[in-house]
């Protein structure tokens, strides 16, 4: 279901890229796949940033046709998104011989489907922090917590339908447990994805395509071993010894990491002789 999710949301986007009435160009998009609501419960969705713009045929960048205001009409998104998705779904259930009601399509077409478009960020700083949101957290903080008490946890949450008003919630160990086991992923699945001109295979190419068309400069690149990173970020001395407090560590010798010995799955058979 959540490759559905990732593959109907980029073939709209592609699909309203590539029609001059909108772009007429190759455009790209990341995505990062979302779980779960204030309250634990299961609300899958996507956060995409998708370039203001993309390359022509000839490698030339070409900008939105709103002036910036917006990228693609956000009713027409939710149309085509919503018949790519029940489309993909309908095929799905038909492949894995899924028993269904029969007015589970009806009832899917009957309302509309929310696209949110947001404004264009205005800096580079503005897309890292937003995706920042979405890629390293899980579906509860311990900072949310207010109380783990007689089988019981207490909790904070932000109640969009009532403006945004922190409101308590509590819930028992096993609820809870429930509800935030609905977001653990398959081992292995991959939540954070890139398509079009931002795809691993294609960015490096079309990246600077599109700095060469807008004379841009491409950023030159820093390199920073990981202790500065952490006293610039986090205020900590790696190399300072943490008893004294004065002195600095010393590297005296480093391990070379072992691979243990493989596991086999052949059965051993005992042989007369042997």
């Amino acid at each position: 279901m959540y490759n559905i999710l990732f593959s109907s949301a980029w073939e709209t986007m592609e699909a309203f890229g590539y029609d001059y009435r909108h772009l007429g160009a190759a455009t790209g998009m990341t995505a990062v796949l979302h779980t779960w609501g204030q309250t634990l419960v299961l609300h899958p969705h996507l956060h995409c940033i998708v370039p203001a713009g993309g390359l022509t045929v000839q490698g030339k960048w070409r900008h939105t046709k709103q002036e910036g205001k917006y990228l693609y009409p956000q009713q027409a998104l939710s149309s085509v998104f919503r018949a790519k998705y029940v489309e993909k779904l309908r095929r799905w259930i038909k492949q894995e011989n899924i028993p269904v009601d029969k007015t589970l399509f009806k009832e899917l077409f009957r309302n509309s489907w929310v696209v949110d478009a947001r404004e264009p960020f205005e800096k580079a700083e503005n897309v890292i922090e937003y995706l920042a949101r979405y890629t390293h957290k899980v579906a509860i903080s311990n900072h949310r917590l207010v109380s783990i008490d007689n089988n019981t946890i207490v909790f904070r949450y932000k109640d969009y339908r009532d403006g945004g008003q922190q409101k308590i919630m509590s819930l028992g160990a096993t609820d809870f447990l429930q509800r935030f086991c609905l977001h653990i992923l398959p081992s292995g699945f991959v939540r954070i994805r890139h398509y079009g001109i931002l795809s691993t295979r294609r960015k490096t190419q079309c990246l600077e395509d599109a700095r060469c068309s807008l004379g841009v400069a491409a950023p030159q690149k820093q390199p920073t071993d990981w202790k500065t990173i952490a006293f610039k970020r986090l205020g900590f001395d790696p190399g300072r010894c943490p008893f004294c407090g004065e002195g600095k560590m010393v590297m005296i010798e480093k391990l070379a990491p072992e691979r243990g010995p493989p596991k086999s799955n052949f059965n051993l058979i005992k042989r007369d002789g042997f």
